[in-house]
This record gives C-alpha cells, sequence and structure tokens, in this order.
C-alpha cells in the first residue's frame, strides 16, 4: 500500500499508461505517428512556398529583404494571436479534432493560393491566414500528443512530432527545387496544395486515436485563459528564457535570402544562386531532426540543459551568416548549426510546457508558449530586416546573436517544478 503523498495509480482502462501496461505497446503509437505525419505532411507543403518565397518576391513582384521581413513578421504575429486563442479550445477534447483538422486545411489552401497572387500584398495576405491557421491548430495537436502520451515520454513524442515537422522540411524544398525547374514558381507553390490536404486527413486518424485513449467526454470544458492560475504555477519563469531565446529567432527566409546574395557572384547567376541557398535550407532542415535525440535527452535529465545547448548552437551559426563568406562549404554550416538550435529549442520548450503544468492548465500554456514564440520571431525578423536595410546584414544578425546569448544566460529558469500530485480535472459546464 502506497504512502497517503503518492498518487493513486489509475485503472481506467482508456488512459495511454494503463493501456500500455496491458498491451506492451510502447511509446511509439499509432497516434503519435498521425501527429507525426501530419506535421511533415503540412512542413513539406508550407516549405515548398518558403523556400520559394524570396526569390519569388525579389525578381517576380520586385521586392527586397525589408517587404519579406514584414511579411513574415506579420505573420509569425497573427500566429501568436491565434495560438492564444486556440488554447482555451484545445482544452476542449470535443473541439480538437476539429480545431486541428480545420487548422492543417486552412494552412495548405492560404499556402497554395500564393502561387496566384501579383501583388507584395497579396503575398502578406495569404502569408497571415496560413499562420494564422498554423496557430489555431498548434495549442490542438499539442494537447493530442499529451493525451496520447505518458509524462515520462512527453520528450520523446514531442521530439517525433518535431522530426516529422523537420522531415517535411526536407521534402518540402528538395520538391521545391525540382519543381520549379519543371514548371516555374507559380505552378510549384499551387502543388503544394497536396501535401497540405494529407496533412489534415493525418491529424484525423491521430484524433480519432486520442478520442479512444480519453474514453467517452464528460462534457464541454469552460473557456477561459486563466492567465491568473498561469501565473500563480509560475509559468512566467518557464517563459523568460524562451521569449529571450524568440527575440533572437529570425525567419529562415532571412537566411535563404542571405545565401543567396553572397552565392551570387562573377561566377554564379541568380537562377544557380538561388537552386543552391535551397538546397543548403534542405540542410538546415535535415539537421533540426535533432529533435529526436533532442527529446530522448530532455525525458532524462531534463529540458534546462538542451535549451541551453541549442542557443550557444544557435549563436555559432549566426556568426557564420554576419562574417557572410561566399564559400558554400561555410555557409553549409551556418544554415546546419542554426538548424541544430532550433530543432533542440522547439522541442526543449514544448516539453518544460508539458511537465510544468497540469492537464487542466496545458492547452493554455500552449497558447500562451505560441504567442511569446510568435510575438519574439515577428519582433526578431521585422528588426532584423530594417537592420538589413537601413545598415547591413552584419548588424542584422549580430542583433539576433545577443539575444541568443541572453536566452542562454537565462536558460536556469526553464527547469520545470512538476506537481507530485495527478493532474486536476476541469470544470465542465
Amino acid at each position: 500500500m502506497g504512502s497517503p503523498d503518492e498518487p493513486p495509480v489509475s485503472t481506467d482502462p482508456t488512459t495511454p499508461e494503463v493501456q500500455d501496461e496491458q498491451t506492451g505497446h510502447g511509446w511509439l503509437t499509432p497516434g503519435v505517428l498521425g501527429v507525426g505525419g501530419a506535421s511533415l505532411f503540412s512542413d513539406s507543403s508550407h516549405e515548398m512556398v518558403t523556400s520559394l518565397l524570396p526569390t519569388f518576391l525579389a525578381s517576380t513582384l520586385h521586392s527586397g529583404p525589408g517587404a519579406l521581413g514584414a511579411i513574415d513578421g506579420t505573420a509569425d504575429a497573427l500566429t501568436g494571436l491565434a495560438k492564444l486563442a486556440g488554447g482555451p479550445l484545445a482544452n476542449d477534447p470535443t473541439r480538437r479534432a476539429r480545431l486541428a483538422s480545420g487548422g492543417y486545411l486552412g494552412t495548405a489552401v492560404a499556402t497554395a493560393l500564393v502561387g496566384l497572387t501579383t501583388a507584395v500584398w497579396q503575398v502578406a495576405v495569404l502569408r497571415a491566414l496560413a499562420w494564422a491557421s498554423r496557430g489555431i491548430r498548434s495549442p490542438a495537436r499539442d494537447m493530442l500528443l499529451t493525451s496520447l502520451s505518458r509524462k515520462d515520454f512527453y520528450g520523446r513524442a514531442f521530439g517525433v512530432e518535431r522530426a516529422g515537422d523537420n522531415a517535411g522540411a526536407i521534402i518540402g524544398p528538395l520538391a521545391a527545387s525540382g519543381l520549379v525547374a519543371l514548371m516555374g514558381a507559380r505552378h510549384a507553390i499551387l502543388l503544394s496544395i497536396i501535401p497540405g490536404v494529407l496533412a489534415a486527413v493525418a491529424i484525423i486518424v491521430a484524433a480519432r486515436e486520442a478520442k479512444r485513449a480519453l474514453g467517452a467526454p464528460v462534457g464541454r470544458r469552460t473557456l477561459s485563459l486563466n492567465l491568473r492560475e498561469l501565473r500563480s504555477v509560475g509559468y512566467a519563469r518557464t517563459l523568460t528564457p524562451v521569449a529571450l531565446f524568440e527575440l533572437g529567432n529570425v525567419a529562415t527566409t532571412l537566411l535563404i535570402l542571405r545565401a543567396t546574395d553572397l552565392l551570387h557572384t562573377d561566377n554564379r547567376d541568380l537562377t544557380a544562386a538561388t537552386s543552391l541557398a535551397i538546397l543548403l535550407y534542405v540542410a538546415h532542415n535535415a539537421a533540426t531532426v535533432c529533435s529526436l535525440v533532442a527529446g530522448q535527452i530532455s525525458d532524462r535529465i531534463g529540458p534546462r540543459v538542451v535549451f541551453a545547448a541549442s542557443g550557444a548552437v544557435y549563436v555559432a551559426g549566426y556568426v557564420v551568416f554576419a562574417i557572410g563568406p561566399h564559400a558554400w562549404p561555410l555557409l553549409l554550416l551556418g544554415f546546419i548549426l542554426a538548424g541544430v538550435g532550433i530543432g533542440a529549442a522547439e522541442t526543449a520548450e514544448s516539453t518544460a510546457v508539458a511537465l510544468s503544468l497540469p492537464e487542466h492548465l496545458r492547452g493554455n500554456g500552449f497558447g500562451v508558449l505560441g504567442l511569446v514564440q510568435a510575438f519574439g520571431d515577428m519582433g526578431s525578423t521585422v528588426v532584423a530586416g530594417i537592420l538589413w536595410s537601413l545598415i547591413s546584414p552584419i548588424v542584422a544578425f549580430g542583433y539576433a546573436a545577443v539575444w541568443m546569448l541572453a536566452s542562454v544566460s537565462s536558460s536556469r529558469l526553464l527547469h520545470p517544478r512538476e506537481a507530485s500530485r495527478p493532474d486536476r480535472k476541469a470544470t465542465t459546464t
């Protein structure tokens, strides 16, 4: 018989823990794979467009880094607001499937329609709609993932989701690189709708698995941001290093633009430079698959060390882009360092949130996390774009590196304080 301080052991056959014990299945369930598959297909879709966007804006719509920074920065801000709104909605198990599938489909449609645009403002509107759809779906996807996983496997589960996302970010640019040579940028962008629709199908499969794991719903949960409760459990502490990191996390489109400019020399025309820059970006996305290892390390020793290491690696990557070598092997190193940094950091951030919050606040926590990430990314991208246009890219990447260093120095705050008691059930209406 356990001590009074020990949490009761669940005997509900619908919970993931009891299912694992009864069936002998490990943590890599069909539901977890479904979430990973949705991320893979969705990222394949919008990364096809992201990899072509800098050149599409510059050569077809005749805009520069300032416009690119403003477009992606604004889109990131809307992503954050959508994630904040999606957090309370994701707390309700009855809404998660529709929220996630609708968000994935909306992202696919808005992203593909960029291929029909003839003006910069049209790209900005569609990019904003696509990123808002990404935002509204994200807390629902993360809540589906935690309902499909045991607490001691959260890091691995989020690692799979990040790995799927990052694998899609490899497939997308590779597909774009081939398709743009065959049919041009516009038609390549329009074809991104295909993997986007497959992503919506995959998340529906995961949602059905989660519904079986949770059992019959006991009623709708009240919709609330629960900001006071989040503050009372010390969530601001967790978010501080995250905010500093995101203030230095510039959009990858600026990395692609920087590489394209450096590779466009007397011996290489713009088309060849763009193609090579996209291939280097593929290496960046391949490096982010380190999220699988980052998730395992986070489960074993905690997310704090993983987060600090990722910030330090990112700084090294920014140094390469600030120096601005024209040799592609050095630029490849910069892309790989940035890829390792973001892949590990995102896994550590999600794991820390899942561990530090009870179940009834977790959806709100993911929503607020998304808001901080998005507004931090917006600030970093917009400011870096302006500094690049007015002064130089060296100053822009140096600015971002300073924020990354600040996140490393404050990483000790990212130490989740887990409750010793089981998650409290939310009030139903």
